[in-house]
């Protein structure tokens, strides 16, 4: 079970300046950031458990920065890789997102924190963790539809969630409103129907199912296997530590 540590919050800063380059020898220790809407998980590449602390609504990214802080007081880290719950660009926020609070836009998280950071799409987090070799979709089953796509060593973030599908989206009938709406058997069958028309669009070579509620699922469909949200934290520490990635 994951140890969870409060934490206090502070006021919100803004600054803006491009990510710098940063080499990373295998022997300096990344710090991966899972945001999620109902907490923030921490882990180190050195080894360590897992903390966390609660977000929600009310959490802006300043008010993380603090959280971090206190949550990680006694750890050392060189590096940082946050997995972020909405679109990334140049491994900052380009929107603020759905379940937290303001102030995630451009947010400065280099210079609040100062350390080198990078910031990609949590559902490409998770599928750098879980990428072996060749073409690999990565589908994450959880509030909406996270997608990623890895090819050759290529990481590709991918918004297929608002795609339109049927008399909605893709997200409205594989989220989690379409189980809620239409219960686990209907929504079980839109899970293969959908994973059956992106695999004949993308030509993945294998496709990895993750997010919460994967668990609901008896049965996979061709092709694919069950991720890990441990794999977010992998992922995390190979944002830094594996050159073979382009991100």
């Amino acid at each position: 079970m994951d140890d969870m540590t409060e934490a206090p919050a502070a006021e919100q800063t803004r600054s803006h300046s491009k990510p710098k380059a940063h080499a990373a020898p295998a022997s300096r220790i990344v710090l991966a950031v899972d945001i999620g809407g109902s907490h923030v998980k921490v882990e180190l590449s050195s080894g360590s458990e897992r903390r966390a602390v609660e977000s929600g609504a009310k959490l802006t990214a300043a008010k993380m920065v603090e959280a971090l802080r206190d949550l990680t007081a006694d750890w050392h880290y060189d590096l940082v890789t946050m997995g972020y719950p909405g679109p990334v660009i140049a491994h900052r926020a380009a929107a603020d997102p759905f379940n937290l609070g303001p102030g995630w836009k451009d947010f400065d998280f280099e210079t609040a924190l100062g350390k080198p950071v990078r910031m990609v799409n949590d559902a490409l987090m998770q599928a750098i963790g879980s990428y072996e070799a060749g073409r690999m979709l990565f589908l994450g089953l959880g509030t909406g539809l996270g997608s990623a796509m890895i090819a050759e060593s290529v990481c590709m973030p991918l918004e297929l969630a608002h795609m339109p599908y049927r008399k909605a989206t893709f997200e409205d009938y594989v989220g989690e409103r379409g189980l809620e709406r239409r219960g686990k058997g209907k929504w079980r069958k839109s899970v293969f129907d959908v994973v059956e028309r992106l695999d004949k669009a993308l030509l993945p070579n294998y496709i990895v199912i993750g997010g919460g509620n994967v668990e609901k699922l008896k049965e996979l469909p061709p092709k694919c296997r069950r991720g890990s949200n441990d794999n977010a934290f992998r992922g995390g520490f190979r944002v830094w530590l594996d050159e073979s990635l382009r991100i």
